[in-house]
């Protein structure tokens, strides 16, 4: 199978494709027009950034240089998380160490099993697609924490009314935001090969892989976004629903998010 090369050509002519999304954008009056081509513009700017510094880093070839990558890339996913968190105090905070909990756990049993090396080549795209679904579950966590708390506010205050704790009052509540979190990860796993097919597999069959070891690669990576995701969603949301609640153990009654 020979592999597959794209010309700066081959790009400049497939940049068609953005422009019949224009249309139909500037045709339906949507008014995305702008936004779509600066979306375009930044989007292949950051990537020419990304592919000059991931060059270097490679070429180092430096655990230090590896692990600084990580943790920033775990700080940055964690700040964007915090912002989708309303009204949450320590968000932040607790996006981190969730997000880093994440990380760790599963970077560290993918080195163990030796399924990847802690090189910069290996880790640094790997802990990106890691990173990434936490960064969505965490947002999601956030705003179903939100949500479940302002729709069932009643239910609480009669539990805590009847004697129960803050977390006895909390867990239907705790049980659902973190089932709707993780649930676009369960549908794309359920539906991978038959709905569409992944990414990562998509570009190394491309690339000239044989399909049966893109297939094992692809299968790795959904082993570690389940439990990336389910990692993150769990420690996000128990330190979170702790901010609902006074000193006191009394609820906080948040406005909804929209």
């Amino acid at each position: 199978m020979s592999n597959l090369m794209i010309s700066p050509w081959s790009l400049v002519i497939s940049f068609v494709l953005v422009l019949i999304a224009m249309a139909i954008s500037q045709k339906e009056k949507l008014g995305l027009t702008k936004e779509i081509f600066w979306s375009i513009f930044r989007m292949v700017v950051q990537l020419i950034i990304v592919g000059y510094l991931l060059t270097a880093i490679f070429e180092v070839d430096s655990f230090w240089v590896t692990l600084a990558s990580i943790i920033i890339m775990v700080v940055n996913a964690a700040w964007n998380a915090s912002r989708r968190a309303k009204g949450l105090t320590n968000a932040f905070k607790y996006s981190l160490i969730a997000l880093f909990l994440s990380v760790a756990v599963t970077l560290s049993i993918l080195v163990l099993s030796g399924a990847i090396n802690f090189v910069p080549s290996q880790v640094i795209p790997i802990n990106g697609m890691i990173i990434g679904n936490g960064m969505n579950v965490m947002g999601l966590s956030f705003r179903n924490l939100e949500n479940q708390f302002y729709s069932n506010r009643q239910e609480v205050q009669e539990k805590l009314a009847l004697g129960a704790n803050k977390k006895q009052a909390s867990k239907p509540i705790i049980t659902e935001a973190i089932k709707g979190s993780l649930q676009p990860t369960l549908d794309t796993t359920k539906t991978v090969g038959l709905v569409a097919l992944p990414g990562m597999m998509t570009g190394l069959i491309i690339a000239g892989v044989d399909p049966m070891d893109a297939i094992m690669y692809q299968i790795l990576v959904y082993f570690m976004l389940m439990s990336a995701a389910s990692i993150a969603s769990v420690v996000g949301v128990y330190f979170s629903y702790h901010e609902y609640f006074t000193n006191y153990g009394q609820l906080i009654v948040r406005p909804r998010q929209e």
